[in-house]
């Protein structure tokens, strides 16, 4: 019995390793061909370790045009939206969630409601209030844009439904208003929940096309995609640089979720727990 257990066990490894690597190949062939030469890329059978290394050549060819600007504008982008997301989301979870006002829980649904209307659909009113604003073309007009998200308030706030209120009562006897209940007790319970939202929101933000594309003009503005997309359009036929621009940024997104994967897997976690 114990025998076929691990026989059983075994070969379901086996397959999932199949599988792993049959998922991971993509990734693997896109490494690999930011290393060659551009008439090794598309050799058959793949040369997944090149034979002829090319990679110094490609990296240079890609960080000597433009791209260092479009990481620049991505990553300042990116990290001022995370930031002001996590901040707004959090404080917006914990007054539905720990401080009992009139109407609330009509506010509430008026929230979810918005969560389900989809974003192509608002993306008028959003383009017309940002032109009056005066916003159109700019990053600040993007970073606000991405800074209220009714999906991290909505996930937060379950996280800080789950502290209880005993934590709150002893607080308030010792003479804590809301201000200090939310940052120094309630904040640091929901801190992996917390993580996890963030990197999901600079993933998120890293990777979004569609608002750059509608609400940024100038090319000195261009994010990362909208730089790929250009970078792609003057190098069309050469992939080898492609690929090489295309690794180069991916690489921020790898190096967060190394970092901040104990935390993602903690945050999960406890959103099971409280199902």
């Amino acid at each position: 019995m114990n025998k076929n257990k691990s026989l059983k066990k075994i070969l379901l490894t086996i397959v999932m390793a199949l599988f792993g690597i049959l998922f991971m190949s993509p990734f693997i062939w896109m490494i690999s061909a930011s290393m060659k030469p551009e008439a090794d890329v598309f050799l058959f059978p793949i040369q997944w370790v090149p034979k002829h290394w090319h990679m110094v050549e490609n990296y240079k060819t890609v960080w000597t045009t433009k791209f260092p600007l479009y990481y620049w504008n991505s990553i300042k982008v990116s990290v001022i939206t995370t930031a002001l997301s996590v901040l707004f989301s959090s404080m917006a979870a914990y007054a539905f969630s720990k401080i009992k006002f009139r109407g609330s829980a009509v506010i509430f649904i008026i929230v979810l409601i918005i969560y389900m209307i989809p974003s192509q659909a608002i993306l008028v009113p959003q383009f017309l209030l940002l032109r009056w604003m005066g916003l159109y073309d700019t990053h600040v007009g993007l970073i606000l844009l991405g800074s209220f998200s009714v999906l991290g308030t909505f996930m937060l706030r379950q996280f800080y439904l789950g502290i209880h209120d005993e934590y709150m009562e002893s607080a308030r006897i010792d003479g804590a208003g809301h201000a200090r209940i939310f940052w120094t007790i309630c904040t640091p319970l929901v801190r992996p929940a917390i993580a996890t939202y963030a990197i999901l929101r600079f993933i998120w933000t890293w990777n979004d096309y569609q608002n750059p594309l509608i609400f940024l003009r100038t090319k000195t503005l261009y994010t990362l995609p909208l730089g790929i997309h250009s970078f792609a359009d003057l190098n069309g036929e050469f992939y080898s640089l492609i690929m090489a621009a295309s690794v180069s940024a991916i690489l921020p997104l790898l190096i967060i979720f190394i970092i901040g994967q104990k935390q993602v897997i903690e945050g999960i976690s406890m959103g099971g727990v409280k199902g």
